[in-house]
């Protein structure tokens, strides 16, 4: 298996006291009809420390620092082996990163990823992996937003960091030539980016890619209940995720479609491609946050991996169904984002 594996597991620890101290995820059998390496990450079972989430701020700082620190060891040898240059930069005022692939050309195409990791998690280059594995695989030029995030920049200071990157991107290419995407966290920020921008008169991106997304921040859904235990990543709201989203939603009203897009007006929304897997405990977010966009027209498609638990898609470059995904979204925001002069 991958070494970034492992890494990124336990960059995304859960904790749940209501479970035992096993989970769920024994009591279903390794599916035989997934790829040898996700059979493996389903094996592996739910890891060590998921019922002892950070309680003080001191704490969750504490383990912020220590899960990047573990995060960035394997992000050198992920470029190299997928091909991908980085660069850093400041756009209106909030620190970058750029991916490109060394072997495509720059068509004027520009996507903006919003990383996941729960508002808390993944500062600095610490998330950029699924940057990489969209510039690497999907072979698309990457514009990676190191927002500010919780505890010390709690609501609205993610979200309105993002906002002034895709502003002053507006500034330089058409909304055609421009994509957004991200994956949990970020799946969700992509669809509130798109949102903002609809209430505050600006174009929207030509097309969307949420993946797994935090469509309802509070424990509202199906499988946070029937997934609970069983998606060995994230294992159960309860734990490190609810204290996240406490932390960063600081009191505001968690329905606010802002923090929980799933309640937001959709209409006229662009071209948007979910992704979730059988597994996953953000299933339900991901499966109504589908059928709001279908039910106000808008032409979204749903990806459904078999036996995926939370956002595994960007855990191991050799997966199959990790290729497929990242070259699906390449090929997805290629027919709908349009080349553009490059500036």
């Amino acid at each position: 298996m991958n070494a970034f594996v492992p890494v990124f597991l336990s960059a995304l620890l859960a904790f749940a006291p209501a479970l035992s101290a096993q989970g769920r995820d024994g009591e279903f059998p390794v599916p035989s009809t997934v790829s040898p390496q996700l059979q493996s990450m389903i094996a592996a079972g739910i890891p060590e420390g998921w019922d002892k989430p950070p309680r003080t701020v001191q704490e969750w700082k504490t383990w912020i620092h220590s899960v990047a620190q573990r995060q960035l060891k394997g992000l050198p040898a992920l470029r190299e082996k997928l091909g991908v240059t980085m660069k850093t930069d400041t756009i209106a005022g909030v620190p970058v990163f750029i991916f490109e692939p060394k072997d495509a050309p720059d068509d004027g195409r520009l996507l903006l990823n919003l990383h996941g990791g729960g508002y808390v998690l993944g500062p600095g280059e610490a998330g950029t992996q699924e940057a990489v594995f969209m510039a690497g695989i999907g072979k698309c030029r990457v514009v990676y937003a190191d927002y500010r995030m919780a505890p010390d920049f709690p609501y609205p200071a993610a979200i309105d960091d993002a906002m002034a990157v895709y502003r002053e991107l507006l500034k330089r290419r058409p909304a055609e030539s421009i994509g957004v995407f991200g994956t949990s966290t970020g799946g969700a920020m992509t669809l509130i980016l798109a949102l903002r921008a609809k209430d505050e008169g600006l174009p929207l991106p030509a097309a969307l890619a949420s993946g797994t997304p935090w469509a309802q921040i509070n424990e509202v859904g199906d499988s946070y209940a029937t997934n609970e235990g069983v998606d060995n990543v994230l294992v159960s709201y309860h734990g490190w995720l609810e204290g996240a989203a406490r932390l960063y939603a600081a009191g505001h009203d968690m329905e606010d479609p802002y923090l929980s897009p799933v309640n937001g007006d959709v209409r006229g929304f662009p071209p948007t491609l979910l992704t979730s897997g059988t597994r996953d405990l953000f299933l339900s977010n991901t499966v109504r946050m589908h059928l709001k966009l279908r039910q106000a027209g808008v032409p979204a498609d749903l990806i459904i991996f078999e036996g995926l638990s939370h956002a595994q898609y960007h855990m191991d470059a050799d997966m199959p169904e990790a290729r497929f995904h990242f070259e699906e979204l390449g090929r997805f925001f290629r027919k709908h984002v349009k080349p553009a002069a490059v500036q």
